[in-house]
C-alpha cells in the first residue's frame, strides 16, 4: 500500500470519529506518570524524548487514547499489540507505521496534523533545521510527539539509567513488574526518578531521594 497515497483519507476518516480537544494545552496523560513531566502532563505542540524504554515512550499515549483520540507509532518494527493494549492503547485508534523508511520525518509532520500524540523513532539523525519544521506543525496543530532517541531543544528528556524486571524464574513464570531509574532533563532541572511498573500500572516513587535534584560536578 503507498502510505503517502492513503494519508488523506485517513486524515478524513479520524477527523469524522474523534472527540474535539478541549482549549487547554495539557493533554491526558498517564497520572502515574505525571512526576517525570514539567507541568505534570504531556503539553500540546511540544516535543519529548525517552532513551532506554519503547514500554515507557509508549505508556505516554495510553491515556489520550484511552479517552478516545487518535495516536500513532512510527518506526517500530518490534510493535507487540498486546502488550500495547494492556497498557491503555486503543488498537483501533492507533496508527500503527513499522518501518517507515525514508519517509519517517515526512510521515510524522503529516500525522501530528490529525492524531493527538505521536510516538516515533529515526534511524537517521533529524537536523535542527528539520526538527524545527516538525515542532511548528505540533504547535500549529496543538499535538504531541514522543521521540525514541535524541531530539533537539525536546521540552523533556528522560533517559533510563537502570532497568529491573521481576517475577520470571529459573525458566519458568511471567514478567510481573519492573523497575525503572528514569533521569529527567527540562527546565525544572536534572532529576533521578525510580518509576515503577506493576499489572499494567506505573507509579513513580515521591520520596526524598527519588525526584531531588541531582548535583552537578564542578
Amino acid at each position: 500500500m503507498n502510505i503517502t497515497a492513503a494519508l488523506p483519507s485517513l486524515q478524513q476518516r479520524i477527523n469524522e470519529m474523534q472527540p474535539l480537544r478541549l482549549g487547554e494545552r495539557a493533554l491526558p496523560t498517564t497520572p502515574g506518570l505525571s512526576p517525570l513531566l514539567p507541568g505534570g502532563a504531556l503539553q500540546m505542540g511540544a516535543t519529548y524524548a525517552v532513551r532506554g524504554s519503547w514500554q515507557l515512550a509508549l505508556a505516554f499515549l495510553a491515556e489520550a487514547s484511552r479517552g478516545g483520540a487518535w495516536c500513532g507509532v512510527l518506526g517500530c518494527p518490534y510493535f507487540g499489540a498486546e502488550a500495547a493494549a494492556a497498557l491503555g492503547i486503543a488498537l483501533d485508534r492507533c496508527v500503527l507505521i513499522p518501518t517507515p523508511g525514508p519517509h519517517a520525518l515526512s510521515l510524522v509532520g503529516t500525522l501530528s496534523e490529525t492524531l493527538t500524540v505521536v510516538v516515533a523513532h529515526f534511524d537517521t539523525r533529524v537536523s535542527p533545521a528539520q526538527a524545527e519544521r516538525v515542532s511548528a506543525r505540533l504547535r500549529e496543530h496543538g499535538s504531541a510527539l514522543v521521540i525514541v532517541g535524541d531530539w533537539v531543544r525536546s521540552e523533556s528528556r528522560l533517559t533510563v539509567m537502570n532497568s529491573r524486571w521481576s517475577g520470571l524464574g529459573s525458566g519458568y513464570g511471567a514478567i510481573s513488574s519492573r523497575q525503572l531509574t528514569v533521569q529527567s532533563e527540562d527546565r525544572r532541572g536534572t532529576r533521578q526518578h525510580v518509576v515503577n511498573w506493576s499489572h499494567d500500572t506505573f507509579t513513580v516513587d515521591q520520596g526524598p531521594a527519588a525526584n531531588a535534584p541531582l548535583l552537578r560536578a564542578v
